[in-house]
């Protein structure tokens, strides 16, 4: 195995950065994208996400840890490799450091050749076969999946299964033309910017924890998986509905179903687990006896993927 070659550098800029005073989560994806890119090019796919590709990389899953806050202005680094490659997919590997080279965070991403115009999946050239042996890594310790499975999974989500669970709407949008790629799908990073938008609605506006830390207190996430099933167009609705499906007195465990109103189908399903924290000790908040069975009397029987 080698070395993970460098693929992007840059840094947090203030509007990139949510309410608990760091790197938004839709911002994390939207570099991790831009590394995707750098990547790409590392495996003789320099031109995979022009206009006039024949070939490109879309997402299917993604699996994020995130490990060390990155607050305004941090200078960051990414490098990335090939954790395994199939006939028409791989597992990529992102790593996001702060110039300490601590990890900020760590994406496995599951990409797949596809045709640009319709998605339509192909097998690798030969010559991306021989640069991924090249560009070959393992997961280190802290990037593997910790609290959340990566196992397959066949979707139960749909609008009419939400209504079912009394999942709340935490989002509800339309897709626009900025909203999209090059080829005119939605962009991988707004599925996670829709999702973190929705918190505040999944909470009521009250994070589990606060009495503990009063106005101090905050939220983040730890670990995401996100699967994509579908990809809206410019003029697409999406609603968000969402609720926790597990969790102990230091972690919620939460679920999202990014659905179309339309016709009820799933755009993307996610799994979180999520902290509250003190916002001026920067320290995760363990729930007392009363807060944590008022977070258990939340879960959602039956919630999954």
């Amino acid at each position: 195995m080698g070395e993970a070659v460098e693929i992007w550098r840059g840094s947090v800029a203030v509007w990139e950065c949510d309410a608990m005073g760091h790197l938004n989560v839709g911002f994390y994806v939207a570099k991790a994208m831009e590394g995707l890119s750098g990547l790409a090019a590392e495996l003789g796919m320099a031109g995979a996400f022009a206009a006039d590709a024949r070939a490109t990389l879309i997402v299917r899953e993604q699996h994020i840890r995130f490990l060390r806050e990155a607050r305004p202005g941090a200078p960051l680094t990414m490098s990335g490799g090939v954790v395994e490659i199939g006939e028409s997919e791989a597992r990529l590997l992102l790593l996001l450091r702060h110039r300490s080279g601590e990890l900020a965070a760590s994406f496995q991403t599951v990409v797949a050749h596809v045709t640009a115009s319709d998605a339509r999946p192909f097998p690798w050239p030969a010559r991306v076969l021989a640069r991924a042996e090249a560009l070959a890594v393992e997961i280190p310790p802290e990037a593997a999946a910790r609290s959340i499975g990566l196992g397959p999974v066949e979707s139960r989500a749909s609008l009419a299964r939400a209504d079912e669970l009394n999942l709340p709407r935490t989002a509800l949008g339309a897709v626009s033309a900025a909203d999209c790629d090059i080829f005119g799908r939605m962009r991988t990073e707004l599925m996670m910017a829709r999702i973190s938008d929705g918190i505040p609605h999944l909470f009521e506006g009250r994070r589990p924890g606060a009495d503990a830390a009063g106005a101090r207190a905050g939220g983040a996430a730890l670990e995401y998986r996100l699967i994509h099933l579908d990809w809206p167009k410019a003029g697409d609705r999406v609603e968000l509905r969402s609720g926790a499906s597990g969790g102990d007195a230091r972690f919620r465990k939460l679920t999202h179903w990014l659905l179309d109103p339309a016709s009820g189908k799933a755009w993307g399903v996610a799994e979180a687990i999520a902290v509250s924290f003190d916002l001026q000790t920067r320290k995760i908040i363990t729930l007392t006896d009363e807060a944590l069975a008022d977070a258990n009397a939340r879960i959602v029987p039956g919630l999954t993927l």
